[in-house]
């Protein structure tokens, strides 16, 4: 009898097999994308040490001077140092993002717990209400509301897009509620007077929070995206409020005076960035897959 017919009838066929997509997990891992983002996060982190000019400083005698040994990465058609913008305003872009995810995350845990355990009448008035939101194009809320609240700054902008990005994530904790809301341990916690609250942080929380992590990620990514976006459309960050959205917001000008790194090299930045977080985000989902199919 062969090794794999006595492993097979001891039972650890399954510990086999899942050694294997451990190593393999290991092994799909993208370090290139960590080792980018780990970079661009303590480069922004620590600005400071590496800006060589004041950021918000215009020297209108140097307006889209090319890269030289002065100006490393040019500068703009206001005559900021584009190397010194790009750790000072990524800083700005990478904060709007962990901000309005936070925010997104937040309401929907509650939301989706809330639907989750509600009678089925109010579960079905919730659900029909969150789905009326997703068939909304989240660009255009962000536009309404922004346009309603008036001049946007840092908070006020992530706010805005974490109050929009929420739909999704409550779907799936709601899914994962009513698979979990009977159980014994929450019903006992139920009888022994524990509010909902105690209830989600505690019994609820813990059982869906991988489900989300990848979704929470990506999130991260996507309100990057929405305020470089809204700041080249002009909607979003002011100009004096140094983004890599609204060092994007000069691309017009720097079109017609072919200023080529006033374009290029704060949308590399931001292509790496978005790309880094996709790639481990997509990890995330691949590893919780997978984890799952062990079960």
């Amino acid at each position: 009898m062969t090794d794999s017919e006595l492993f097979k009838l001891a039972g650890i066929k399954e510990i086999n097999k899942a050694v294997p997509k451990k190593k393999r997990l290991c092994r799909d891992f993208p370090f290139i994308s960590a080792a980018v983002l780990a970079v661009i996060l303590f480069s922004c982190l620590f600005a400071e040490i590496l800006m060589t000019k004041d950021p918000a400083y215009l020297d209108l005698s140097s307006c889209n001077t090319a890269p030289n040994k002065e100006f490393i990465f040019g500068t703009d058609s206001l005559g900021r140092d584009i190397y010194s913008d790009i750790w000072y305003g990524g800083r700005i872009s990478i904060l709007i993002g962990f901000l309005s995810t936070l925010i997104s995350t937040s309401i929907a845990v509650i939301y989706g717990a809330v639907s989750g355990t509600a009678p089925k009448w109010l579960d079905d008035a919730m659900m029909r209400f969150t789905e009326i939101f997703l068939s909304i194009p989240s660009i255009l809320l962000v536009i309404f509301i922004g346009a309603a609240l008036g001049k946007s700054n840092i908070l006020t902008l992530s706010f805005i897009i974490g109050i929009t990005s929420w739909p999704s994530i409550a779907k799936v904790v709601r899914t994962e509620v009513l698979q979990i809301r009977q159980s014994e341990y929450v019903l006992a916690s139920k009888c022994m007077g524990a509010n909902f609250f105690h209830i989600l942080k505690n019994h609820l929380a813990p059982n869906f929070i991988s489900s989300i992590m990848f979704m929470v990620v990506m999130n991260i990514r996507s309100a990057i995206s929405t305020e470089s976006t809204l700041s080249f459309m002009g909607m979003g960050l002011p100009i004096e409020i140094i983004s890599w959205g609204s060092m994007l917001s000069l691309a017009q000008k720097a079109l017609m005076t072919e200023s080529w790194w006033v374009i290029i090299i704060p949308g590399a930045f931001l292509i790496a960035l978005l790309v880094s977080i996709t790639n481990i985000g997509n990890y995330i989902r691949k590893n919780f897959n997978q984890v799952e199919s062990n079960i």
